[in-house]
């Protein structure tokens, strides 16, 4: 570690002026910010605690919305029964997120704002249509994220609630490294007001979305129709845990199993 400016506001407000400066960086969970900062990997002046901002928490239903703060531990969400009333694939997928001690410490936000490429919860807010809203604006989930680790947020725009549209039907399945338990390879599909959307987490540089499943499902919603539909390797992760020709194979496989899952 190293020196560096610690400030904990109340108001999204402060937060914003304090993230005016370009080398203070904002933290809630900081499952990855702690580490980068113990390996000297990134290096803020100054850090910006945004877990004492009350308006960034709590979980409600908006009309045919369910609205989740920024603040949301992925274990309340979990537990949640406005989640799990309105969209238990969500609910679901929050609950197989990491281990203990990850669900009760990391956030909602804090993981879409980062957009790991082995994340979870950017496979629901482009799975499901999400609305991403900020200190600033609300931006569509098809906007937000634009490539591994990098999202449509400025760097003093602080990301303060999505809004999940509820879907007529919605579900999640992912393989998962046994150790780290990062995803290899994610699939959620839903269908509702958004259309059939199926989004795609773990197996590239960044979430997408697979537009041959999208039509096939479109036509016939069932774990058969796109069976047959084989994801390009081309461009995917290829690493010591799965070469791109695996996780294009576990891309189909993982759609199977999310529109059996799907309720």
């Amino acid at each position: 570690m190293y020196d560096f400016a610690y400030h904990k506001p109340s108001t999204v407000a402060d937060a914003v002026k304090l993230l005016a400066d370009p080398d203070a960086k904002a933290i809630s969970g900081g499952h990855t910010l702690l580490p980068a900062l113990k390996h000297r990997l990134n290096k803020p002046t100054a850090l910006v605690d945004l877990s004492g901002i009350a308006e960034l928490r709590g979980i409600r239903r908006e009309g045919n919305a369910v609205v989740i703060g920024a603040l949301a531990k992925h274990a309340e969400v979990a537990a949640s029964a406005e989640v799990a009333a309105a969209i238990p694939a969500l609910a679901f997928m929050a609950d197989h997120i990491g281990d203990v001690q990850v669900r009760n410490r990391g956030t909602i936000g804090g993981s879409v704002s980062n957009n790991d490429p082995a994340a979870d919860y950017p496979a629901a807010v482009l799975g499901l249509g999400a609305t991403i809203r900020t200190s600033k604006r609300e931006i569509a989930a098809d906007d937000f994220f634009l490539g591994m680790f990098t999202t449509a947020l400025e760097p003093d725009e602080i990301l303060t609630a999505i809004s999940f549209p509820i879907p007529e039907k919605a579900g999640y399945a992912k393989m998962r490294n046994p150790a780290s338990r990062y995803v290899m390879a994610g699939a959620f599909v839903s269908k509702g007001p958004q259309g059939v959307r199926v989004a795609i987490t773990g197996a590239g540089p960044c979430v997408f979305r697979q537009a041959d499943m999208e039509a096939a499902l479109a036509a016939n919603w069932s774990a058969d129709a796109v069976a047959g539909i084989k994801q390009a390797p081309d461009d995917l992760n290829s690493d010591i845990h799965g070469s791109a020709e695996y996780r294009a194979h576990l891309v189909t496989v993982m759609a199977k199993r999310a529109v059996a899952n799907a309720g």
